[in-house]
């Protein structure tokens, strides 16, 4: 194990193919131990850990330790958030893979190795996502299988959600196919990929702080014409602890940054042909944020002013985006619906499964 202070620091050289899995801890103490047992168990592939802790105080630091050599540790001195933290994970490592992974993660026995096959298959895939299904707080199983996420996809309001979320895992989502991007809580990135979208140096956006960050990265990957990979052959077992239904139980803090990135995510990333097609949902959805903001949750309010004082960097951050976009409005503005959308692999648009499919995107090459 390898402490210090979070300083960034010389990139460690790794073997070509290696996948780097960056977890980032905050007080995950009742979970950081069995996640790691799990990933240490992974067969078929050359991993590296790394975990970057954002100054945990609950004893995570003491379990981390119990891992020896096996694992890279990078101690904060304070919390960086999210995005921030696996930053300096990503940075910390040359491998060809990252997989991005949530403490409260379980991997099933060959996930890293089924995502990996998945995205060597095809070269304009930059992100791959498996099956996550839920499991209870402390790792206990729910009485009935419920998916977690299959990948995310956006609403023409911009809102975003992972595909699936709470229905009744009944052999559901079945088919390797592209989707609009995927959940950071378990998302292997080609690093050919993170070099090519990163704004500024950084592959997450830091001004998010916590949560949106992996749509963000999605929607960029879109706009310069990378694609996702879903596969159902790689399972894992996450514990989520915000969804749809429960900002009232949500500390006020994560709820702000909810709010806020919302809106910094769309400044950055929102095309003049998108909004041209969306705009009313779009403005709804606005108002009813706003109007939550005011009456709902005031907490919420210091967003405005957050988005306000980075708009200067957001737009800065958009010029940098859409100079170098590679996919055009109408491909991009298909993904936004009310439905579920996916895109087959090496097949025809079509309807199936009650899920929207689109027609194939235009073959973008990559270099």
């Amino acid at each position: 194990m390898v402490g210090g202070l979070c300083g960034g620091g010389p990139q460690k050289p790794v073997t070509d193919g290696r996948i780097c899995v960056a977890i980032v801890t905050y007080n995950s103490s009742r979970y950081i131990g069995r996640c790691l047992q799990t990933v240490l168990r992974q067969e078929g592939v050359e991993i590296e850990v790394v975990v970057v802790d954002n100054a945990s105080t609950d004893g995570t630091r003491e379990i981390l330790r119990e891992f020896g050599g096996q694992i890279r540790t990078v101690e904060c001195v304070r919390n960086l958030g999210f995005a921030e933290a696996q930053n300096r994970a990503i940075r910390s490592s040359t491998a060809e893979w990252v997989l991005t992974l949530n403490p409260d993660v379980l991997l099933l026995p060959g996930f890293i190795r089924r995502l990996q096959d998945a995205g060597a298959s095809d070269p304009s895939a930059g992100t791959v996502c498996g099956k996550l299904l839920s499991i209870g707080p402390g790792f206990h199983p729910l009485p009935e299988p419920r998916i977690d996420s299959t990948g995310i996809f956006f609403t023409p309001a911009m809102r975003h959600f992972d595909r699936g979320w709470h229905q009744p895992d009944q052999a559901s989502f079945e088919n390797m196919e592209y989707v609009f991007g995927a959940s950071a809580a378990a998302a292997l990135f080609r690093r050919r990929m993170i070099d090519d979208v990163a704004v500024e140096g950084s592959f997450f956006d830091p001004d998010f702080f916590v949560y949106r960050e992996d749509a963000d990265v999605a929607w960029r990957a879109q706009l310069l014409g990378w694609r996702c990979i879903y596969t159902p052959a790689a399972v894992a077992y996450h514990v989520r602890s915000v969804t749809p239904g429960n900002r009232r139980s949500v500390p006020a803090a994560i709820n702000m940054h909810c709010v806020k990135n919302r809106f910094l995510m769309r400044i950055k990333n929102v095309t003049a042909g998108v909004y041209r097609r969306h705009w009313l949902p779009m403005t709804l959805r606005d108002l009813v944020v706003l109007g939550g903001s005011i009456f709902l949750e005031p907490a919420s309010l210091a967003a405005f002013w957050h988005v306000a004082r980075g708009l200067p960097r957001a737009m800065r951050q958009r010029r940098l985006i859409m100079s170098r976009r590679r996919v055009p409005d109408d491909v991009l503005a298909e993904w936004f619906s009310f439905e579920p959308a996916a895109q087959p692999i090496h097949a025809a648009a079509t309807h199936e499964g009650g899920r929207k499919v689109l027609s194939p995107a235009v073959s973008l090459a990559v270099e």
